[in-house]
């Protein structure tokens, strides 16, 4: 590895325009992405610039994350005016915009009373739950009752933080960080019978996505849920769901697990929620939601967040979600996820098999045994999603992985009917391809 000092790193900062930013990034970044070899420079709502020009479709949204696309007059309006004002105010106050979001998401994404605590990224949301659940379980039961363990599902994804690895079901991302935080026990997503044998008394909550991301694009069963709930009250524990992949509109309602549940004959409410990516359209934002039950166990003293409800993130993160409300967005989701399930079932490809999801957040899985007889996929050594998500940005489409053998589409949620029929033919052209036609 080269010395920074002694080579072209070193360069004082008018030399920096000489340097490229794969160099830049080689020389001064973490290493700790395997990263796409393109840079780029400006966004416009579902396109994206690279530095040498090129134009992208882009239907990964940084990973479900730039719900209005990019650079949205809403939130570069909402930015401007509030950096003007008041860009950070410590939590030892009273602020105002985070007060109003906590009412929206109290009265219009939950449609329940609670409380909401705001931090900066998904996995410090997830901790926020697991740290609810066992001091709710300490204070009821006691230090010696040894209620604390937190039931995840395998394959789930819950953050990168020590405490999201471990509540984490995938092993790949435990690997090295011993000793991990104990309490945790992982089922079989969508298993009712394995969850019944694997909660106890020492069980303080139940924790899993209503659509797994990460892990596949999965969507729990209604008879998942109805198990969990069942063990919720039977054992007197949290039924916590994260939502930070799937929530705030992303599935077509403000809640993933509801529009899993409509017309399924199933109710479920849970205790707690988490939020994050798509919850303020790119701006850093976390949240989570305790039911009223429960909200005292998190008082004074037990949790905080030097950053978390800034009022400049908490006004973009209203100006988002206010756009999502106003604009006909939630609708636009399920309406184009049927125009994508009705284009994508007249295609006949071998390399294709299955298209899963809800809402804008969809995985086009495909098939092992059909890749394994394209030789260019053979010698690429890659995975079937990444090998095919690399084709997909060859032609000007960006999607991401999920897993394996899962390419997966997080279009912006006000995505147009035009920019999804171009994906939808990128993509196409990308299968044709790969099946030799």
């Amino acid at each position: 590895m080269s010395d920074p000092a002694s080579s072209s790193a070193s360069a004082s900062a008018g030399d920096v325009a000489s340097l490229s930013t794969e160099q830049l990034m080689h020389d001064y970044v973490l290493g700790n992405y395997g990263r796409f070899p393109i840079a780029f420079e400006r966004g416009e709502g579902v396109w994206l610039w690279a530095e040498d020009g090129r134009r992208y479709l882009d239907f990964s949204s940084g990973v479900a994350v730039c719900a209005l696309g990019h650079s949205p007059k809403v939130m570069v309006d909402a930015l401007a005016k509030q950096a003007a004002t008041l860009i950070h105010c410590s939590n030892l106050y009273w602020v105002r915009k985070q007060a109003e979001l906590a009412r929206f998401v109290v009265e219009t994404i939950m449609g329940r009373a609670g409380k909401v605590f705001f931090c900066n990224s998904g996995a410090e949301a997830n901790d926020g739950l697991i740290k609810l659940a066992r001091k709710r379980a300490w204070e009821k039961y006691g230090a010696d009752s040894g209620k604390n363990v937190v039931v995840t599902c395998r394959q789930s994804f819950h953050g990168r933080t020590l405490g999201g690895i471990a509540a984490t079901g995938q092993e790949k991302v435990k690997i090295g960080f011993d000793p991990l935080l104990p309490g945790f026990l992982h089922v079989p997503f969508n298993d009712p019978a394995t969850l019944r044998e694997a909660v106890n008394e020492k069980t303080a909550a139940i924790l899993f996505e209503p659509v797994q991301g990460e892990g596949g694009i999965h969507a729990a069963t209604p008879e998942f849920f109805a198990e969990a709930a069942k063990l919720r009250d039977e054992f007197d524990l949290l039924l916590m769901f994260d939502e930070v992949q799937c929530g705030a509109g992303r599935t077509g309602d403000w809640c993933g697990w509801r529009t899993i549940l409509d017309g399924s004959g199933v109710e479920v409410e849970p205790d707690a929620v988490s939020w994050a990516k798509g919850f303020a359209g790119g701006f850093p934002m976390g949240a989570l939601w305790v039911s009223d039950e429960h909200a005292s166990v998190l008082g004074p003293g037990t949790h905080g967040s030097t950053f978390g409800g800034t009022p400049l993130a908490c006004a973009v993160a209203l100006a988002v979600l206010g756009e999502i409300e106003g604009a006909g967005v939630l609708a636009n989701v399920k309406r184009q996820e049927s125009r994508i399930r009705e284009a994508v079932a007249a295609w006949d490809f071998p390399v294709l098999a299955d298209l899963r999801g809800v809402g804008l957040m969809l995985g086009f899985v495909l098939d092992a045994d059909a890749m394994a007889r394209i030789p260019d996929f053979v010698s690429s050594g890659k995975s079937p999603s990444l090998f095919v998500v690399n084709a997909s940005r060859d032609t000007g489409l960006l999607t991401v992985p999920a897993g394996e053998t899962v390419v997966r589409w997080l279009p912006p949620l006000n995505v147009t009917d035009a920019e999804v029929d171009e994906a939808l033919a990128l993509f196409h052209g990308v299968l044709s391809t790969l099946s030799g036609r």
